[in-house]
């Protein structure tokens, strides 16, 4: 079930409730929306931080619905009725998913906005986390295939949530993904260029809070 303007209940009940508490407690910036673009789908491609990475970067963007592949262990009885109804999909870490990656490309060639963390897992801090945060080609894969524009996003503050600090996400220009030659060594450059960009972003960023 929808409502009229597409979005679906879910949700939009999630982002009504909760964003009181992340542009007025966590002082929610964004920067770079015009970077979005609007005449077809696309995929943005973030860093990924902490468990609330798509809280922040889903509130960036409302009222557009971005649609989060989400890790196949979390759909647990609890949780499926909730991914199911703000649009997430599932995906199976660290081996090939056909599903999931035909679910993105329809997706975004349907002029939709997939969201994806091209490092798969949050990156390792304080504990010694089981998975390392290493980039993949994923979401330039999808790009490609769709034929749609690949987004570079950048988060910060998610990871001090406990701190009260305020919440930042900031785009830059699509990268239009070239398709000649092999399409895995295509991605795999379009990967390289995207990282190198989120990781400007993110000294953008860091060179504000100082």
């Amino acid at each position: 079930m929808t409502e009229k303007d597409g979005l679906p209940r879910m949700y939009r009940l999630i982002a009504t409730v909760s964003r009181p508490v992340v542009f007025r407690l966590y002082r929610l910036r964004v920067e770079g929306l015009e970077h979005l673009p609007r005449e077809s789908g696309f995929v943005v491609a973030a860093n990924h931080l902490s468990n609330f990475d798509p809280w922040a970067l889903g509130h960036a963007v409302y009222p557009l619905q971005l649609h989060f592949m989400a890790k196949a262990e979390l759909y647990n009885p609890f949780f499926k009725p909730i991914f199911d109804g703000v649009g997430a999909f599932s995906v199976r870490r660290g081996e090939r998913d056909p599903e999931s990656f035909r679910t993105a490309v329809r997706l975004a060639r349907e002029g939709r906005a997939v969201a994806m963390f091209p490092e798969g897992t949050r990156r390792a801090k304080g504990l010694l986390k089981r998975r390392q945060a290493i980039a993949h080609p994923g979401a330039a894969r999808i790009a490609l295939a769709a034929g749609v524009p690949l987004v570079p996003a950048a988060i910060a503050g998610t990871d001090r949530l406990t701190r009260l600090g305020p919440l930042r996400v900031r785009f830059a220009p699509p990268l239009e993904v070239d398709g000649g030659g092999p399409r895995r060594a295509a991605a795999q450059r379009a990967t390289e260029e995207l990282m190198g960009l989120i990781a400007e972003l993110e000294t953008q960023e860091a060179s504000r809070r100082r």
